[in-house]
């Protein structure tokens, strides 16, 4: 048996897997609570859940996202394009989903190369109404698993009552970096000086949104329109966590076709995995999609926050490399 085991890669001295499931259990029992107490929240404000699938034909193209080949297709990193054609139809106003998505490569303390995100779309709404959903969403996330106001995480006592911060992110980078991000900074530096220094520095105390990044990382958001040098976009961190990523949408399939070629160029540049253009999604933006804004928020890393966990191991029943 053993002989077998190694063959397969599977250590003969690491702890015995069903101790480590066994430990899990009190914290799998609150991740139920959260899941559960998520969905009975969108349902209650009028959202309809929806599936979309897991393997489609072309990912959003994005230098820093690389998705996992499944066949000739291609496992899903977010439910985005394909919920955005459901939006487009006019009749799904309010949808949420929570599913499985995959991101090649990524493994680390917080992240897995698959892992369950929330992703939710409102028509007629912009990026307030978003961070107000946030807000409201961990509350009941929180109350359900008996951690509502303060949970501790990373020796801190993290207060969750509502309104949180708004930090705007060229005044953080400023603050905590020494330089102001403008409309197009060098990915790099910008990347590494944001894990490296502004999000260690954002307060651990009280849940924080970051606002408004350079109009060059809109990826699928809107340019804001009193400062087109930014785009409608926010990042939400909470326990030293970073939590979702929520814009307003672009709507307009000229502007996006011109950044999937753009991006789908700094791919190859880069030595890439090459996507083909989604037509199907564009054609939808050409179809009319009106104003909306749209979130994605890591449950992973929801229950990590309200449960303290150091670890994103610690929170998932078969993380990679146990299975």
């Amino acid at each position: 048996m053993w002989l077998l085991m190694e063959a397969q890669g599977i250590d003969r001295h690491q702890p015995y897997e069903l101790e480590r499931l066994a430990r899990l259990r009190p914290a799998l029992e609150k991740r139920s609570l959260i899941i559960g107490a998520v969905k009975k929240h969108f349902c209650d404000q009028g959202f309809l859940e929806v599936e979309t699938p897991a393997r489609i034909p072309s990912p959003a193209p994005e230098l820093h996202i690389d998705a996992e080949p499944s066949g000739t297709r291609f496992l899903i990193t977010s439910p985005e394009l394909q919920m955005k054609r459901m939006l487009a139809t006019g009749q799904y106003n309010r949808i949420f989903q929570i599913c499985r998505c995959f991101r090649k490569g990524e493994r680390g303390e917080i992240h897995l190369p698959e892992f369950t995100m929330i992703e939710w779309y409102r028509a007629g709404a912009g990026i307030a109404d978003l961070m107000e959903d946030c807000e409201e969403t961990i509350r009941c996330a929180a109350i359900a698993c008996g951690v509502f106001p303060t949970v501790n995480r990373k020796n801190a006592t993290v207060d969750l009552s509502p309104p949180w911060d708004k930090i705007s992110l060229a005044d953080a980078f400023e603050k905590f970096a020494g330089w102001r991000p403008g409309a197009s900074p060098d990915p790099h530096r910008f990347d590494r000086d944001l894990v490296d220094k502004v999000e260690p520095s954002l307060p651990l105390t009280r849940p924080v949104f970051l606002v408004g990044y350079p109009s060059s990382m809109a990826s699928l958001a809107r340019l804001n329109q009193n400062d087109p040098n930014t785009a409608e976009r926010f990042e939400l961190y909470a326990g030293g966590l970073e939590l979702a990523n929520g814009f307003a949408e672009l709507t307009d399939p000229v502007e996006q076709r011109k950044r999937f070629e753009d991006e789908e160029s700094a791919r190859r540049a880069a030595g890439k995995q090459p996507y083909t253009v989604d037509e199907r999604f564009l054609a939808a933006l050409e179809s009319g999609l009106a104003p909306c804004a749209g979130i994605a928020l890591g449950v992973d890393r929801l229950v990590m926050l309200l449960t303290g966990a150091e670890k994103i191991d610690d929170v998932v029943a078969f993380p990679e490399g146990t299975t």
